[in-house]
């Protein structure tokens, strides 16, 4: 948890298949811990063909089938579905809007939102731009997209900087093996 905090939460993303991968982890996390799914990553990877949406969205009832025994991811049919369903329309949106990056970073004019607070209470579960997004989401066909979940999400890909003004990570800087803030 430390070393993703230290080299990946909250460093703004722009690559598809890493916010494509980002947006099913978070989805595999809904009702679990994140050091559940991070223990899994690598699980998730190998099965979801590195989060290449253009092969995850051409996985069949056959792949849904193996996928729902392999230990290395969460094994819930309707997670595996809408990461199957979420990758076609991720292509959707390349397709739409150039790339999935260009169409979220959209959302906040291609720069992080970097917010004030002192102290980790401070920070909501939501927002209303997540759930705006959320909302176009979903009217784009995604799923497990909630407004809590894309909140979380945004911090995870950088389009928010949650970190507490006391983190060293605040607005970008440097990482070291500090603790988590």
């Amino acid at each position: 948890m430390v070393a993703h905090h230290d080299h990946e939460w909250g460093i703004p993303s722009h690559d598809d298949h890493h916010l494509f991968e980002m947006l099913t982890l978070e989805g595999a996390q809904a009702g679990l811990s994140w050091s559940t799914i991070l223990n899994k990553r690598e699980g998730y990877r190998r099965a979801f063909a590195r989060f290449d949406p253009a092969v995850v969205a051409r996985f069949t009832e056959k792949d849904i089938e193996r996928l729902l025994t392999d230990p290395g991811i969460v094994r819930s049919r309707l997670k595996i579905e809408s990461t199957v369903s979420n990758a076609a329309r991720v292509i959707g949106v390349q397709e739409a809007d150039g790339s999935f990056d260009a169409y979220l970073w959209a959302f906040v004019d291609g720069r992080p939102i970097v917010n004030e607070w002192r102290s980790l209470a401070e920070l909501p579960a939501e927002t209303e731009l997540s759930k705006a997004i959320s909302i176009d989401l979903k009217k784009r066909g995604f799923r497990f997209v909630g407004p809590t979940l894309i909140y979380s999400f945004m911090q995870s890909v950088g389009m928010v900087d949650d970190h507490t003004d006391v983190c060293f990570r605040r607005c970008g800087t440097a990482p070291t093996s500090s603790g988590v803030s």
